[in-house]
């Protein structure tokens, strides 16, 4: 047995292999829902209920996949480049960082600057922060040829010891008694309501854009025709002219500030402040939401919409019946899995050797 190219995959079984992912996603999760001895179609109920069927639910969905979009942009953007940034949890963290130390580390005076301009200069060191700490692994690699995977991975440790040590030093809250944040940035700094009486703001509608915007650079600009050309065949690229070391370093620049972005996001419009427990993981979460949406800008949003639904749903659901919470964590890992064979089997079909 063997997997054999097809010369010719079909586009409609492309566009049905998500839709054919999710249904043997819920028959598998339905298996392990009824072992736990939950009534499955009750617990599938509650999980969409409880995500998407009230004021509530929705708008915590909402506001939970605000940094999802923006980390699994900044996965996609460098998926497609073949630079495999697993970095975005650090570069999402010193984004964080770095709008507090913009918008709330000084004495108020905002460096002279009016709101609007202190505002805009929190977002840009936030992106800023999070594309440079992608400069030393897209470095390497570009001139060593070291394994991104490897630097980007370990530097989301290296950067959970640096918050650690800001948030018990120079940035620490003097009113926190005691407990690990950061000071607070400015209140006008913070991001508005999108609905009154919730917690969703107004950096769902940036996240939103910047998919819009990626969805556009990649379809009609030169810089996206690159990156494609650089992640299908490096080497190609490089015979026809094209500087593949400079679109990997634009390409990672990018990744890193879409993830920088992130953490701006959720100081401005969720925390007002940093914390060793700020993100449950949304970077690392970005990198299954990419593969998901099959890197797909617009496709990231719905998955992260997705998975921020099973992330809230799962939380009301297993206080109602006997199924723990990480059920969420189960649906979506399944959901990862069958997305890729059904990806798969839509480009390779299975060959029996003649003999």
């Amino acid at each position: 047995m063997r997997l054999e190219q097809r010369t010719d995959p079909s586009r409609l079984a492309a566009l049905l292999a998500p839709f054919v992912a999710v249904l043997a996603t819920l028959l598998i999760c339905a298996g392990l829902v009824a072992w736990a001895g939950a009534p499955v179609g009750r617990t599938y109920w509650l999980l969409f209920e409880s995500g998407f069927g009230s004021r509530f639910g929705l708008t915590e969905t909402l506001t939970r996949a605000t940094p999802l979009i923006l980390t699994g942009l900044a996965a996609a953007v460098a998926f497609r480049a073949r630079f495999y940034n697993i970095g975005a949890e650090g570069q999402l963290y010193v984004g964080a960082l770095a709008a507090v130390a913009v918008g709330g580390l000084h004495d108020g005076s905002g460096f002279g600057l009016p709101a609007p301009l202190l505002f805009a200069a929190m977002i840009i060191a936030g992106m800023a922060a999070g594309a440079a700490l992608l400069l030393g692994p897209v470095w390497m690699k570009a001139r060593f040829a070291v394994d991104e995977v490897v630097t980007t991975l370990l530097l989301n440790f290296i950067v959970a010891l640096f918050v650690s040590m800001m948030l018990d030093g120079p940035m620490k809250d003097p009113a926190a008694m005691g407990w690990p944040q950061s000071v607070a940035i400015q209140p006008d700094l913070e991001l508005g309501r999108l609905v009154e009486r919730s917690r969703l703001h107004t950096g769902f509608l940036w996240a939103l854009g910047a998919a819009g915007v990626v969805a556009l650079v990649n379809r009609f600009t030169a810089f996206g025709f690159e990156m494609r050309s650089v992640g299908a065949n490096a080497r190609a690229a490089a015979f026809l002219g094209m500087p593949v070391r400079a679109v990997m370093v634009k390409t990672a620049l990018l990744s890193g500030a879409l993830a920088g972005l992130a953490g701006v996001s959720e100081v401005a419009g969720r925390t007002s402040y940093v914390t060793l427990d700020m993100s449950p993981g949304y970077g690392y979460s970005g990198i299954v939401i990419a593969m998901l949406a099959g890197l797909s800008p617009i496709g990231v949003i719905v998955a992260a919409i997705f998975v921020a639904g099973m992330l809230v749903g799962a939380d009301a659901t297993s206080r109602v019946v006997p199924v723990p919470s990480y059920i969420a964590d189960l649906i979506v890992s399944v959901s990862l899995l069958t997305m890729l064979v059904a990806t798969l089997s839509t480009r390779y079909r299975v060959r029996r050797d003649g003999r």
